[in-house]
């Protein structure tokens, strides 16, 4: 007896499959929303919705992963559609929040801004960017991150700049960064830092990202934390499962 064909499942088995890809694609309206509050004048607003964005691709994955998303609509790639929206929330829009927030002179920040979407645009394109392990190699390509950092803990232009390019750069140099949900050494300590993380980029956004003392300590101490597994990490283990 042969399996039925995928593209012949019926409607009922069918539309659990359409519903997660429609929360995936959410995520590009939301990016829209926020790309609207940023040049509005309204950063904080806009990373609301970077955060609603970021909820929704947390939860779209083990979503598609536990209904067998790709054997219900075989036609539709949750994978090419996770990153179109992963590039438009994580990168695009993030960078027009940065030219849009005048924290250098306009012609910097647009200059940075190319190089943030152009380098950011290779390292999608690039198959190596996951260990066998689950780690990120090269730093992510989560300018959201930096850019809400940026945003709450000014820098003077040269310095911002600086940084920036350097980030751009690590997106290439062979280090790792920490997959929050998928990387299991440390996984309690880590969803419990990404907790705290979370409460804590709330509060700022709520605050209008001029933040209280006891949230931004929050903020740098769960920075320092995800930055530093990766430098401490150690060599890349034989087995995926560690």
């Amino acid at each position: 007896m042969h399996a039925e064909p995928p593209q012949d499942r019926p409607l009922r088995e069918r539309i659990p499959a359409y519903a997660v890809h429609a929360l995936t694609a959410s995520g590009a309206a939301f990016a829209l929303l926020a790309l609207i509050a940023a040049f509005q004048g309204d950063p904080a607003e806009a990373f609301f919705w970077l955060g609603v964005a970021l909820v929704a691709d947390g939860i779209d994955g083990p979503l598609a992963r536990r209904i067998g998303i790709a054997d219900r609509v075989p036609a539709i790639s949750g994978e090419t559609l996770d990153l179109v929206v992963d590039f438009t929330t994580y990168v695009f829009v993030p960078a027009a929040i940065l030219i849009a927030s005048g924290l250098a002179p306009f012609w910097v920040l647009v200059s940075l801004g190319c190089i943030i979407v152009a380098s950011a645009a290779v390292y999608f394109a690039d198959s190596r960017m996951k260990t066998e392990d689950n780690w990120f190699a090269g730093f992510p390509a989560v300018w959201n991150l930096v850019i809400f950092y940026l945003l709450i803990f000014p820098l003077p232009p040269i310095i911002m700049a600086a940084l920036i390019i350097l980030t751009a750069l690590a997106q290439a140099w062979p280090v790792v960064f920490v997959h929050p949900i998928r990387v299991r050494v440390f996984r309690p300590l880590t969803l419990m830092m990404l907790t705290i993380w979370g409460l804590a980029g709330c509060s700022a956004i709520v605050q209008d990202l001029t933040p209280d003392l006891v949230t931004r300590i929050a903020l740098l101490v769960t920075l320092v934390y995800f930055v530093g597994l990766g430098i401490l990490r150690r060599p890349k283990p034989t087995s995926p499962e560690v």
